[in-house]
This record gives C-alpha cells, structure tokens and sequence, in this order.
C-alpha cells in the first residue's frame, strides 16, 4: 500500500524528542525492555517514525515475543525500511532504520514466527502510535482497510 505523501527528516521533530527518544533515534541507542510505551499495546492502528512520520509498521504484524519491546512480523511498507549490517557490541546484528528520516528504529532477527520467520524488534521510543480511528484525521486514511472487519 504505497501512498503518493512524501516524507523527510524533520529537524523541528528531532529538537522536541524527549531524551530517551533522541537517544535512541539519532544515537543508535536502545530503550530498557518492558519499559517503553508500546511493548504490551494491543490497540489497533500502525506505527510510524516519530520523526519522518513514515508509516512502518502495522499492529496487524505485531506479535509477543517476549522481549519488552515491540516486535512485528514484517514491516508496513517495506520500501520505508533500510536494513544494514550492525557489528557494535561484538555481534553481527541487521540494523532498521526508516528509509527518509534515518532513524534507528532497532533490528531484525531470523528467530520470528510465521512463514518468514523474521522479528523486527523495534524501539518504542522511535515510533508515534496512531490508533485505528485517527488514521484518516491524522492522514493516514488509506491504512484504514487494514482494519476492516469481514461481514459473514
């Protein structure tokens, strides 16, 4: 679901991050488990860069994976992802990053459920929730069908 709004790095965004949010978006940094503001939400809606505002992730794709922080099957829009090679901390790791606002959103992994087997272990602190029903107010209204529940 590709959408024609464009997106960019804003610098107004990144001078009102709180600390925790400029550290781990700009810095690379990581936020603590199971302390973070959307590790255990279970509302409908997606996730986007705080940022760019890039939609990234759904939480029709968002699963439990027992780690304290929010873990998705696939991205929402793949073409709003970077993937790279992260060797800090004496590991080989895939970075995620958003593709326009170059935020370190966490990384991805090989031991996820589902066909593909991938957990994109994501920081809450780089993501703005936007439950189902501000999707369309706050311009994001083609995600909307994501929701719809089938009629029997």
């Amino acid at each position: 679901m590709t959408t024609a709004r464009t997106y960019k790095k804003d610098v107004s965004r990144i001078c009102n991050l709180n600390e925790m949010q400029h550290h781990v978006t700009q810095d690379c940094g990581t936020e603590p488990p199971f302390n973070n503001a959307f590790w255990n939400n279970k509302r409908e809606g997606i996730y986007v860069d705080i940022v760019s505002g890039e939609p990234l992730f759904s939480s029709i794709d968002k699963f439990n994976s027992g780690t304290g922080w929010p873990s998705f099957t696939q991205p929402l829009e793949t073409s709003h992802i970077i993937e790279r090679t992260d060797t800090n901390h004496g590991m080989v790791r895939t970075e995620v990053r958003s593709k326009q606002g170059g935020s370190h959103l966490g990384h991805v992994f090989n031991d996820g459920p589902g066909e593909a087997g991938l957990r994109y272990c994501i920081n809450s602190a780089s993501l703005r929730f936007i439950p189902k029903e501000k999707l369309k107010e706050e311009g994001y209204g083609e995600y909307l069908s994501l929701f719809a529940k089938e009629k029997v």
